[in-house]
């Protein structure tokens, strides 16, 4: 699991094909890499990686055919900037949101506006993700944990901050812009459960029961 607060951001070094699929080598930038081992996951712009190999200051990982075709990472070239960040130990704070690093789906950017301080930006989703999210909600972009502030058919914004503009890659966005995103954990695990439950009815006691409401 991962919290979606960026530790550092890299770049693709070198893109090696073997038996079909990809090896990205990629460079670690400032993520501190001490204690990283071959097995361990690391989140690149979201999606979940696995170190298989190591070297100064970079890493590999391999990239399945699926990965490739149903994220960002295939399209991307050796300048694209790559938000990083290594999976959650126990005890750390949980600053963004809960995040699987499995995602599900590619959104793309269709407008940014400056607003005040900080920069808005507006997303376009799949329309098969637009009931995972919601006004004051949270979702993940490119692997960053961010509030979506409105929701309009199958488009939301967010409002960027100043520092998460200069230590992630959101920065570089225009419209046009192919994304990564993973929708919110709890939305799909409330679904399932009201679609379990759809016969028996649902209220308030029910959701209390399952942790949805508070007691």
């Amino acid at each position: 699991m991962f919290t979606g607060i960026i530790q550092a951001t890299g770049r693709i070094r070198a893109r090696h094909s073997i038996g079909g699929d990809v090896r990205l080598e990629i460079e670690s930038g400032g993520l501190d890499m001490a204690g990283v081992r071959p097995g361990d996951s690391i989140a690149v712009n979201g999606v979940c990686l696995t170190v298989v190999e190591l070297g100064p200051n970079w890493f590999a990982a391999d990239c399945s055919v699926e990965t490739l075709n149903l994220t960002s990472l295939g399209g991307l070239d050796g300048h694209a900037t790559l938000n990083l960040e290594k999976a959650l130990v126990a005890g750390q704070p949980l600053g963004g949101h809960l995040v699987s690093g499995h995602v599900d789906g590619i959104g793309r950017c269709v407008a940014r506006r400056p607003d005040a301080r900080s920069v808005r930006f507006e997303f376009e989703l799949p329309r098969e993700l637009v009931r995972y999210v919601a006004r004051k909600g949270s979702i993940c972009i490119d692997g960053i944990s961010l509030t979506v502030n409105d929701v309009k058919g199958h488009r939301f914004d967010v409002n960027i901050v100043p520092h998460t503009l200069a230590e992630t890659n959101i920065g570089d966005f225009a419209p046009g812009t192919a994304v990564n995103i993973e929708v919110d954990v709890i939305a799909r695990y409330l679904e399932q459960l009201l679609r379990d439950r759809s016969d028996e009815g649902l209220d308030l006691g029910k959701l209390k029961l399952h942790g949805f409401a508070a007691e």
